[in-house]
C-alpha cells in the first residue's frame, strides 16, 4: 500500500529521524511504497519522486519559531493574536497535507512525533484536522510527550494549555499509538484510556557496524591523539540530560593519561551553549584538556565528506571505542545503547528512570551500571577492569550482541509494524 510519513525533519542524527528511516526501510522490505512529507531534509538532497517539502512544517520556520516563542517563552499579555496565528498557519499546512494525500494516493498515514510533542503547534493541529476529516488509518509514532519535558510546554496562558491538551497527543478514533517504552504505554492508558503498541528502537543486526578498517584506523590522528590511546566514546548530542559531566568525572577518576574521552555530537540543541560551557569549565578545573575532545566537526551520520574535508561516520566512532559512556539521566528509549550493542562495544550506563531497567536492563545486558549519576569507587574499578581487560570486554560485548539481536532487531520491528497496520485499518473501519 501507499504509506505517507509526516515528520518535521528527516536526515541528520536526530533520534526521531533516525528511527523513522529504519521504519521506512522495513516497511519497504514488506512491499509498501513510502512517501515522505517533511519541513526539512537534512544533510542530503531531496528525492522529488517520493519526498515532498513543506517549509512551514520546519521547526525552524518563522511561523513555528514565532508561535513557540509567544506560547512558551516570551508570551504576550493577550493570547488572541497567537490563537489566530495558529489557526491561520495550521490551515496552510492542512491544505498541503490534504493535497499530498490525494496526489500520492496515501492509504495509511504515520505521524512521526508531530502528533505527540507540541514542538510545532501548527503542524500538530493540521495533522489532527486531517486525520479527523479524512478518517484515514493513522499510526502516531510517539517518541515523547509534553509532560515528559517538565515545564517546557507549559504556557502562562490558559487557552494555550487547553489547546495543547486537546491536540497533543492525537486521539482520533481512526488512529493507533506506537510508543517507545513501557512507561509511555501505561501513561497513555491512565491519562486517556488509549492502548498503545510498545515498539523499541532497533538496529539492523545483519549489517556490519562498528568494524575497524583503513579509514577509521587514522581517526586518532585527526583527533590529535596517539593510535594506542584508550578511547572512551560518548556518542550523543551535547545536551544536559546526556550526563556527559559523569563521563568527564570518570576520566578524572581513572588517573590514566592514555584514557581519552571523545564526544561526537554537537551542541546545537543546547540553549545558549550553557551546558557546553559548564562542561568546558569542568574539564578546565580537572585539568583534562588533553584527554577530552569535542569532535563533532569530524563526524557525519553517514561519514560523508564536507568540502573535501575528511569526515567519519558513527560506525567509525564505535569502531575505535574501547567502551562507550552512556550516563543519561533521561531517555525515551536509548538509541545509542542499541548502537553500542550492535557494534559489540562494552557500555557504562546510568540507570535512567523510568525507562532503562523496564525496557532494556531487564533483558539481561551485561554493563557497568551506576545509579543517580553517582560514580562510586566500586563502579570505577569495574569500568577499569573492562577497559584494561580486552577478553572481558569482548565477552560482555558478544553476549550483549546476541541479546540485542533477539530483542532489538529489524525482525522485531517488522512484527510490530504488521500489528500496527492491522490495528490502524481496524480502527478506521470501525469509525468510518
Amino acid at each position: 500500500m501507499n504509506i505517507g510519513i509526516i515528520i518535521g525533519r528527516i536526515g541528520g542524527v536526530d533520534g526521531v529521524a533516525l528511527e523513522t528511516e529504519k521504519w521506512m526501510e522495513v516497511l519497504k522490505s514488506m512491499g509498501h511504497t513510502i512517501f515522505t512529507l517533511s519541513g526539512q531534509f537534512q544533510e542530503r538532497p531531496m528525492d522529488p519522486s517520493t519526498e515532498t517539502l513543506v517549509p512551514e512544517m520546519s521547526f525552524f520556520s518563522p511561523e513555528s519559531f514565532w508561535s513557540q516563542k509567544k506560547a512558551f517563552f516570551y508570551p504576550e499579555t493577550d493570547p488572541q493574536e497567537l490563537i489566530e496565528h495558529l489557526n491561520l498557519y495550521s490551515r496552510v499546512i492542512y491544505k498541503k497535507i490534504l493535497n499530498w494525500i490525494n496526489e500520492r494516493k496515501i492509504e495509511l498515514l504515520i505521524s512521526e512525533n508531530a502528533s505527540a510533542l507540541p514542538s510545532h503547534l501548527e503542524m500538530g493541529l493540521a495533522i489532527n484536522k486531517v486525520v479527523h476529516k479524512t478518517g484515514i488509518p493513522t499510526i502516531t509514532h510517539d517518541h515523547d510527550f509534553a509532560w515528559e519535558r517538565g515545564d517546557r510546554y507549559v504556557s502562562p496562558h490558559k487557552d494555550i494549555n487547553e489547546f495543547v491538551d486537546e491536540v497533543f497527543p492525537l486521539r482520533a478514533p481512526n488512529s493507533v499509538h506506537a510508543v517507545i517504552n513501557t512507561h509511555a504505554c501505561h501513561t497513555l492508558k491512565e491519562r486517556y484510556g488509549r492502548d498503545a503498541v510498545n515498539v523499541p528502537n532497533v538496529m539492523d543486526f545483519n549489517k556490519p557496524f562498528g568494524v575497524k578498517n583503513r579509514k577509521n584506523e587514522v581517526l586518532p590522528d585527526h583527533l590529535g591523539f596517539k593510535r594506542d590511546d584508550l578511547f572512551l566514546f560518548q556518542i550523543t548530542r551535547v545536551v544536559r540530560r546526556k550526563g556527559i559531566e559523569t563521563a568527564i568525572q570518570l576520566v578524572h577518576a581513572l588517573h590514566d593519561k592514555k584514557i581519552k574521552l571523545i564526544i561526537t555530537g554537537n551542541y546545537a540543541d543546547d540553549a545558549g551553549s550553557a551546558y557546553y560551557n559548564e562542561l568546558v569549565n569542568q574539564i578546565h578545573e580537572l585539568k583534562l584538556g588533553e584527554q577530552v575532545s569535542f569532535a563533532h566537526h569530524l563526524f557525519h551520520s553517514k561519514g560523508l565528506s564536507n568540502n573535501g574535508e575528511v569526515r567519519f561516520s558513527l560506525s567509525d566512532a564505535y569502531a575505535r571505542a574501547i567502551a562507550c559512556t552512556y550516563f543519561s539521566t533521561y531517555e525515551g528509549f536509548g538509541n545509542a545503547f542499541v548502537e553500542a550493542v550492535l557494534a559489540r562495544r562494552p557500555i557504562f550506563v546510568n540507570n535512567y528512570e523510568p525507562v532503562y531497567m523496564p525496557d532494556i536492563g531487564s533483558k539481561g545486558f551485561k554493563t557497568v551500571m551506576i545509579d543517580n549519576s553517582e560514580l562510586p569507587e566500586s563502579a570505577v574499578k569495574q569500568m577499569a577492569e573492562v577497559i584494561y581487560n580486552p577478553t572481558l570486554a569482548s565477552e560482555m560485548a558478544d553476549y550483549n550482541f546476541e541479546l540485542g539481536k533477539k530483542y532489538f532487531s529489524y525482525d522485531t520491528l517488522r512484527e510490530k509494524l504488521e500489528l500496527l497496520i492491522h490495528k490502524a485499518k481496524d480502527a478506521a473501519s470501525a469509525n468510518p
